[in-house]
């Protein structure tokens, strides 16, 4: 009795994956994270409206709960910028959530997750669910 209640907690248990609101989509872009005046370059792994997934980058130090100017470079021209909190750092990724975002980079994150998920009702939960 004991090892089937173990088993039932177990399979009840959440990943971060499963208590995520908006869905992260992979995408492969250049980035550059700010602070205290010093920047490192890395790679996007995954974007949702309200947070990144970046390669850790090399001498970079930081800490959960630290905040950062995460710069998505989409092209040489365009950019999405957030500004962001350490949500959780890996080994070799470090998670952001966002805690601003203007209105050029929200248009442009907008338009990237609407040509990634090809479903317009998709799209239009996961902004209405920015409220929440």
């Amino acid at each position: 009795m004991r090892h089937q209640h173990e088993r039932d907690l177990a399979m009840n248990k959440t990943t971060p994956d499963e208590q995520r609101r908006h869905i992260r989509i992979p995408f492969d872009a250049e980035v550059r994270l700010c602070a205290a005046g010093t920047c490192w370059s890395g790679k996007l792994l995954d974007i949702s409206l309200k947070g990144a997934l970046t390669t850790l980058p090399a001498d970079w130090v930081g800490r959960p709960g630290e905040y950062y100017l995460i710069q998505v470079l989409l092209d040489s021209e365009v950019a999405i910028e957030m500004e962001g909190k350490i949500a959780h750092l890996e080994a070799d990724r470090i998670g952001f959530y966002c805690v601003h975002l203007d209105l050029d980079s929200m248009t442009h994150l907008k338009r990237l997750v609407e040509l990634n998920l090809g479903d317009e009702e998709m799209l239009h939960r996961e902004l209405s669910s920015l409220g929440t």
